[in-house]
């Protein structure tokens, strides 16, 4: 049986949950592609063709999945068009976007957001869907159209290479303590 309340689904129920995946869409698209203005016209496009395409929306559906899917799909489109309209080396474009790390001491924002624009682009992907966007490892997959496996290889491979690129041990915490206590214990 069909559910009675999806049944009376209107376009302004579609446009107030579309709405209100615009912030979590902009923090993905931000996370994808590491620049403000980009990320903003990657959010407005998908929010476009979201609208565009609510006829094809399954109400009760996952709406952030769903718009995540149309985002990541545009962006991917994007990378191929501006990679046939320039004859850039891609690891030079890529250091062209990336900022210059914060030489101060303390882990800062803006430190997570260079490391994570370092990490390959689908590692980089798999770790904002799972980590940051909160989808779980079958969700994350769906949107990344992988296996479930493969998502979780990237997720864990893209948290050893932050760890790295963080200058911490995935395995241990980075705290002072706990690095005095290993460096005075005796092993034979």
């Amino acid at each position: 049986m069909a559910d009675p309340h999806l049944a009376n689904y209107t376009d302004e129920d579609f446009r107030d949950e579309l709405l209100a995946t615009l912030p979590h869409l902009r923090a993905f698209a931000r996370g994808l592609c590491g620049r403000h203005d980009f990320a903003d016209d990657l959010t407005q496009e998908a929010a476009i063709k979201a609208w565009t395409a609510r006829e094809r929306y399954q109400p009760g559906t996952n709406m952030r999945a769903w718009t995540f899917a149309i985002l990541r799909n545009h962006y991917l489109s994007e990378l191929r068009r501006s990679r046939r309209q320039t004859d850039l080396d891609e690891g030079v474009a890529e250091r062209l976007l990336v900022m210059n790390a914060d030489q101060e001491g303390p882990l800062h924002l803006s430190d997570m957001e260079d490391a994570l624009q370092k990490l390959n682009p689908e590692r980089r992907e798999a770790v904002l869907l799972v980590g940051a966007g909160g989808f779980t490892y079958e969700e994350a997959a769906a949107i990344a159209d992988c296996a479930v496996g493969t998502m979780k290889s990237r997720v864990a491979r893209a948290r050893t290479d932050l760890a790295k690129l963080l200058d911490s041990d995935p395995g241990e915490a980075a705290s002072p303590k706990k690095k005095a206590k290993s460096g005075s214990r005796k092993t034979s």
